[in-house]
Formats: structure tokens, sequence, C-alpha cells
């Protein structure tokens, strides 16, 4: 009914601004919905071309002899259309380009892939000429996180459905993620990007990260990697060795631990009845100690104990059984940490980081199912992101129509509510990583030219 009674917004009610009471309300009714419409309003108004540009060139726009001028032209980009037309390698050699692209195809996703040896578009002239040259050469090391992957431990929600009793999940895996990348790997340009609808995506920039080979992202993967089991273990954590790995160790006494005990126990109702606790009974290898546990809890279950205290209780209960003086056996003591990682370790797409040529979708793009926009995540405020507020299509289109166009404004996008994530992503991300990447071309052209001089002597 909202699409018979009003056209689509168009650019004139957004310019001048002026509309009257029930205008608003109709536009307000037709903006609750995600089409091809709206999204071109927000690629014509909103969507930061230039900012993906400058970071997708890593410094090699610029003026300096040393820069790629080709750099940007072999990046791979891939847009899905409307009834899922999937174009793939698609490249641009200028921003100007990528803009006139995106406005003209008006793609529901864009993705981005690697770096080639060659441009990607041309890629057949090249293999008609025998020579194998068409080749991805760097990458963002990537990671990816959904919440539908922690469907066995969460009980508020499934799928793709995300509530804030169940997010906390994403936000412990970018604490544990993060402090990683940065404290054992030495990276510093992370960006953590709201999927739009149930996950985080992950984007490593350094230098050396963006080259390192497909064996070497399987490496740093499997770094992070603790689940062994599958869908019908009834323990899929497997925390080998008499001590823990030292990353693992600061994992669980800094995030993991206290997430679990302060809030995940609780908000998750995990052992509220007999068949959640059961699936943690089922965990510990010992029939005598999940005997002794599942008698005192059917006896207190009739107690006038309520259900939030009761998870509290219980695994109290658990600890101090596994983990007192007479159960000597080392297996039984780390159930209570293997219990710990199964519901709360970061579970990754581990085949998106081990190679080099996996697609990944672009910040600030607008999900289709959700209307929301892939936003930048500061993972030292993660704590305070909540998916729900995060800016949607609708709601940005219908900041314009209220506030119309500014024509002396630099970037009309900085007015809307998306303006704080933009400010994120050039202050904190964008800048640092440019001025890192404009040192290291000055330093590898001043060391080649050094090595030119040396060898005319």
């Amino acid at each position: 009914m909202c699409r018979e009674e009003v056209q689509s917004v168009s650019d004139d009610m957004l310019i001048d601004g002026k509309s009257d009471g029930a205008e608003n309300r109709q536009a307000n009714c037709v903006l609750n919905e995600f089409n091809a419409d709206y999204l071109k309003v927000y690629y014509g108004k909103i969507f930061p071309y230039a900012e993906i540009f400058k970071w997708m060139s890593y410094g090699n726009d610029g003026k300096h002899p040393a820069c790629d001028k080709s750099y940007f032209g072999r990046r791979e980009f891939s847009f899905t259309l409307e009834n899922d037309i999937y174009l793939r390698f698609q490249s641009f050699n200028r921003v100007s380009q990528l803009e006139s692209s995106i406005k003209e195809k008006c793609p529901f996703k864009i993705d981005i892939g690697p770096v080639y040896s060659v441009d990607p578009a041309k890629r057949h002239a090249y293999a008609q000429s025998g020579d194998n040259v068409f080749t991805p050469v760097e990458r963002e090391l990537v990671f990816d996180i959904d919440i539908s992957d922690y469907d066995d431990v969460r009980y508020c929600c499934s799928g793709a459905e995300v509530c804030l009793a169940c997010w906390p999940l994403m936000t412990v895996a970018i604490k544990v993620i993060d402090t990683a990348l940065r404290d054992d790997f030495g990276f510093s340009h992370i960006l953590w990007v709201y999927s739009g609808r149930r996950g985080v995506h992950c984007w490593v920039c350094d230098g050396k990260a963006r080259r390192l080979t497909n064996e070497q992202r399987a490496a740093i993967a499997d770094y992070f990697r603790v689940y062994k089991g599958n869908e019908n273990s009834n323990k899929k954590v497997s925390l080998t060795g008499p001590v823990l790995h030292p990353f693992l160790v600061r994992s669980y006494n800094e995030v993991l631990k206290d997430f679990f005990e302060a809030k995940l126990l609780q908000s998750q109702k995990i052992f509220s009845t007999e068949e959640r606790y059961e699936k943690i009974l089922e965990m510990i290898p010992d029939e005598a100690v999940t005997s002794e546990l599942r008698g005192r809890w059917h006896e207190n279950r009739r107690s006038s104990m309520s259900k939030e205290d009761i998870n509290i209780f219980r695994w109290e209960q658990l600890k101090h059984t596994l983990q007192s003086g007479k159960q000597k056996a080392q297996g039984l003591r780390r159930c209570v940490e293997e219990i710990v990682f199964c519901f709360t370790y970061p579970r990754l797409d581990m085949e998106v980081s081990k190679h080099m040529n996996h697609l990944l979708k672009a910040p600030f793009c607008v999900h289709p199912k959700t209307g929301r926009v892939c936003v930048p995540i500061d993972p030292n405020n993660c704590d305070e992101f909540d998916p729900s507020t995060v800016p949607t299509l609708a709601q940005l289109l219908e900041e314009l129509n209220m506030g119309g166009l500014r024509t002396d404004a630099d970037n009309e996008s900085d007015g809307t509510s998306l303006g704080k994530s933009l400010r994120f992503f050039r202050s904190s991300f964008m800048e640092p990583l440019l001025k890192s990447c404009k040192e290291e071309i000055e330093s590898s052209y001043a060391k080649l030219q050094k090595s030119k001089n040396s060898l005319s002597w």
C-alpha cells in the first residue's frame, strides 16, 4: 500500500528539504523498505568513495616516484546486483570510475578481493598469451565471525537472529582476536566492521599482513583454533598439553572467564534446565563426577532459588567438584576451562582467513536483509557497540529528506547519523595507516636509491 500511495524519494525532494507533514508520513512509509531506488540515493549522497579509494590505494595514489600507479587498478571488486546477479573481477583505475560504476549498477552488496599481478578485468587477455601471470599478490589478512556459529551455546536466538543477550559474544571475539593480532603478531592497522546483520569482519591492513602467503595465513588462523570436534562431539574444545599456551591463558584470565561468570551464565541461563545442564555434564569425562552433580541438581531443582541464581550456584558447585583436592586428574581440572572456552571463545570461519583470493564485504555497504550499514567498530570501546542502533538505509534517507542538502557542505554524509562512523574510520584507522604506508614507500625508495648508488661505484 505504501508503494501505491507515494513514489520513490526523489532528488528534488531531498534537495529542497521542504515537505509538509503528509509528505513526511508518506516518505517514512516507503523508507521502511529496501530497494534499488533508496540504495541509489545512498550511493549518490552518502557512500564514502574517496575514503574507500584512499584506503585501498595504500599511499600509491600520491606523487612520490615510488608510488605504484597500477596498484588500485589491480584490485578486484565484486558486485552482487538485484536478483542475485553476480559480477566478479571488476576493476577501476580512478575513484571516479569506481563511483560511476557503483552509481550505475547500484549493487546490493560490494565485496573486495585481492590485488592481482595484472588488471583482473583483463585476465582473459593474459590467459590467452599462455603465461600464467594472473595471480593474487596482496590481500589484507581477514577474519569473519558469525553469531550463527554459536547456536549450540546460545538460547536467546538462532540463525541470523541476534539480540543484546548474545551479541556480547561478538564483543568477546573482538577483544580476544584484536589483542592477539597486536601483541602476539605485531600488527597495528586493524579494522573491525559490523557485517550488517549477524557478525563482524576484521581487516588486518599492515604491509606485512597484506603480503602473507596462503601458508602463512593458514598458520595464523590455526594459531587461533581451539575447536577440534564436530557437531556430534560432546566436547568440541580440546585444550591439550600440561599447560595452556600463553595466548589462551591471557584470553581466559582477561576476557573469557569474567564474561562467562558475570554475564553469560545468567543471560543465557546455561544451567536453568535439565536439557541445558546435561549438555555440560556430557563434557566431563568421569561418570562418577557427573552422577554426583546430576544428583545434587535434581535434589535442589524444586527449591525456592531463582533461576538466575541457580545458574551461578550450579556453576560454583561444578567448579568446586572438578577443582577440589580429591580430583587429581589434569583432565578433570581442565574441564572448567574447556567449558568456558566452549561457550565463549571466538569461532572463526577458518577458510576465509587462509586464502588470499577470498572476497569480503566492503565496509559501508547496506545489508539488504536488515537495511543496516556495515559500520566500523572501535575495538577499544566495543562493549558500547549496539547493533540495534546502527544507522539504517531508511534512517539515513529520512535524515537527508528532513534536513535537505547544504550546498556549502564538503561532505553531506557527515551530517547524518553515519557521520560518527565515518570520522572514526578516517581519524582512527585510515590516517595512521596511510602515514605508515607513506613512510614505507619512502623508506623502500631510499634503500633502492642507495643500492643503485653503491652499484654505480
